[in-house]
């Protein structure tokens, strides 16, 4: 499937620009589930994992918008102690200090941005707020994803999230918390 190719190394890249310049080995699949792609990487040689999509829809006000890669994204570092961090990847640059908002099924929640940061994303508060959101996603069907870019674009992004738990079940047998 070339989109799902072409998804989880625009992640691989995302992901390695965070990290220093040293050479980083490819993303190695762990398998397509549905609308979810998961895959495991070295990450400061220790192993993590990460799982993503991309919208089945995204509309933009006002219509038209040019946008990069939109993708969410779920990563495990049990190096770390880190599990379930979710990343928006919005495929523009936000509003600094913007919230983005998140509904599955009805339920709310709330991302922050900070440019000094990155540009283009957007994180829950704390580890409580994504393992919420995390569990929210995995009993859920939809995500509406609502953010407003750097120069007042409003953007509304819809996810699936079918295969959601199979993918989280993957990335969480491969890199186990510690």
């Amino acid at each position: 499937m070339p989109g799902t190719v072409q998804a989880l190394i625009i992640a691989g890249v995302v992901l390695a620009a965070a990290l220093p310049a040293a050479a980083q080995p490819a993303p190695k699949p762990l398998g397509t589930f549905e609308a979810w792609t998961a895959a495991e990487y070295a990450e400061r040689g220790a192993k993590a994992c990460y799982m993503l999509a991309r919208p089945e829809k995204s509309e933009t006000k006002p219509p038209g918008a040019k946008r990069g890669a939109i993708l969410l994204i779920v990563t495990h570092r049990p190096a770390e102690k880190r599990r379930d961090e979710v990343t928006f990847e919005s495929g523009y640059p936000l509003k600094d200090g913007s919230t983005v908002t998140v509904e599955i099924d009805r339920k709310k929640f709330e991302l922050f941005t900070r440019t000094d940061i990155a540009l283009e994303s957007a994180w829950a508060t704390d580890a409580a707020a994504d393992k919420a959101l995390v569990e929210a996603m995995r009993a859920g069907n939809t995500m509406v994803v609502k953010g407003v870019s750097s120069r007042g674009t409003e953007t509304i992004d819809t996810f699936s999230l079918s295969g959601f738990a199979k993918a989280h079940g993957e990335i969480g047998k491969t890199c186990p918390a510690k």
